[in-house]
C-alpha cells in the first residue's frame, strides 16, 4: 500500500461495515420475532442485503473508473449511515426491507472499492497478508455486531443510532485519503464493456471465484440451517451456541497466518490444503457424538475454511492483469452473495428431506477441491516445456 495510514483507514472502514452487518442480522430477527413475524418471512427479509449486492454489482465498475476509489467509498459509506439512521423513523416490514437493500448496495460499493484498492496497490509478495488483514478486520467487526443486541431491551432504536454514529466516525477518516484510479484497459468503460470484462474474468480466473462462493454458501447455511439441523438431531441449544463461535474464532485466528503462508507457498497449495481439511472436518462431524469432538471439528474447519474468501480474492488478483481487477472484485462479491442465498435454500431442502447437513457441506467443499486440482493440472500442462521429438 502507499502508506500504512492509508491501509489502516481502509481496513478500519471494512471493520465498521462488518460491525453494522453483524448487528443488523440478529437485531432485526429479534425485533420481528417479538412482533410475531413468521420465521420464513424473517429469513426472506435477511436476503435483502445480498439482493442489494447482486443488483448493484453490474453497475459498479464504470463509476469506479470514472471517479476513482475515494468517491465510491464515501458514497457507499454515506448510503449505509443514512440507511441506519432511518430505521427508527418508521417501523415497517417493507420499509426496513428497502433500507436493508440500500445497505447491501452501500456496503458493496464500499467493499468493492476497498478490495480493488488493496489488491491493486499490494505487491504480490504481500498480497495474501494484506487481503487476509482485510478479511480479519471484517470478521472481527462482524463478530462484534451481535453484542449490540441487548440494547434492544432498552430501546429498539438505540442499536441503529449507535451503529450509525460509529460508522460516521470511521467514514470521516476516508476524507483524509488521496484519491486514486484503477488501472484501465483500452476497452470501453460502459455497462456492456463491464459485461465483456466479466466474461474475461470467468475465462481466466473462474477457479478463483469458487472459494468466495463456497464461503458464502457455508457461512449462510451454518448460521441459517445448522441450528435447525442440530435441534432435530438432538444437539442442544447450548451446544449450538458454542459450536458456531468455534468456527468463527478459528477463522479469525488463522486468517492472517494462512494469508502469509499463501504468499510464501502459493495460493493454489494453501487453498487445496484448506478445502481438503475442511472436507474431512465436516465429514467427520457427522459421526461425532461428543460436544468436545464437535467443537474441535468446527474449530479446525474454521481455521482452514474461514479464510477462503480472502484467499480467493488474492488468487483472483494473481491470475488477472490489473486492468481486470475491478471486474474480478465485483464478481467475487457477486458469487459470495449467490452462495449466501443458495446455501440456506439448499440446506433447508436437505434438512427437510432428512439428509445430512454435514455431508452436504463436505460435498460442496470437495467439489471445489476437485475444481482447484483440475485447474492446477491444466496450468501445469499448459506451461510444461515441450519435449522435442526423438529422431532415429
Amino acid at each position: 500500500m502507499r502508506t500504512n495510514y492509508h491501509f489502516w483507514v481502509l481496513i478500519s472502514i471494512v471493520a465498521i461495515s462488518g460491525f453494522s452487518q453483524g448487528m443488523l442480522l440478529p437485531i432485526i430477527a429479534v425485533i420481528f420475532e417479538q412482533d410475531g413475524v413468521s420465521s420464513s418471512l424473517n429469513g426472506l427479509h435477511a436476503t435483502a442485503l445480498y439482493l442489494g449486492v447482486l443488483l448493484a454489482s453490474p453497475f459498479m465498475e464504470v463509476p469506479l473508473k470514472k471517479w476513482g476509489y475515494k468517491p465510491l467509498i464515501l458514497a457507499g459509506g454515506f448510503t449505509v449511515i443514512a440507511s441506519l439512521m432511518m430505521f427508527p423513523l418508521w417501523k415497517s416490514f417493507t420499509f426496513w426491507f428497502v433500507l436493508r437493500l440500500l445497505i447491501g448496495i452501500g456496503d458493496h460499493m464500499l467493499h468493492f472499492a476497498t478490495q480493488t484498492w488493496i489488491t491493486s496497490a499490494s505487491p504480490k509478495e504481500k498480497r495474501g497478508r494484506n487481503i487476509s488483514l482485510y478479511g480479519l478486520f471484517f470478521g472481527i467487526g462482524f463478530a462484534c455486531g451481535p453484542f449490540m443486541t441487548p440494547l434492544v431491551e432498552t430501546n429498539e432504536s438505540l442499536p441503529f443510532i449507535v451503529s450509525s454514529l460509529i460508522s460516521l466516525l470511521a467514514w470521516l477518516t476516508v476524507w483524509g485519503l488521496k484519491n486514486e484510479f484503477p488501472e484501465s484497459s483500452m476497452e470501453t468503460n460502459s455497462f456492456f464493456g463491464s459485461l465483456h470484462r466479466f466474461g474475461n474474468v470467468m475465462k481466466f480466473a473462474w477457479v478463483a471465484l469458487l472459494p468466495p462462493f463456497g464461503y458464502g454458501f457455508l457461512e449462510a447455511s451454518l448460521n441459517g440451517n445448522f441450528p435447525i439441523y442440530a435441534l432435530r438431531s438432538g444437539i442442544t441449544v447450548e451446544t449450538v451456541s458454542i459450536l458456531l463461535p468455534a468456527f468463527a474464532i478459528g477463522g479469525i485466528v488463522f486468517q492472517l497466518p494462512l494469508g502469509m503462508l499463501s504468499d510464501r507457498y502459493g495460493r493454489p497449495f494453501v487453498l487445496l490444503f484448506a478445502m481438503a481439511i475442511g472436507t474431512v472436518s465436516f465429514f467427520s462431524a457427522e459421526f461425532i457424538d461428543s460436544t468436545i469432538g464437535l467443537f474441535i471439528a468446527f474449530f479446525v474447519a474454521g481455521m482452514v475454511v474461514g479464510s477462503t474468501f480472502s484467499l480467493g480474492i488474492s488468487y483472483m488478483a494473481d491470475l488477472l492483469p490489473k486492468s481486470l481487477l475491478p471486474a474480478g472484485n465485483i464478481m467475487c462479491g457477486m458469487v459470495f452473495s449467490i452462495g449466501s442465498i443458495l446455501g440456506p435454500i439448499i440446506g433447508g431442502t436437505v434438512i427437510q428431506w432428512n439428509g445430512s447437513f454435514f455431508f452436504m457441506i463436505s460435498g460442496m467443499l470437495f467439489l471445489i477441491f476437485l475444481a482447484l486440482a483440475f485447474f492446477q493440472k491444466q496450468q501445469r500442462q499448459e506451461y510444461a516445456p515441450r519435449k522435442k521429438p526423438l529422431h532415429g
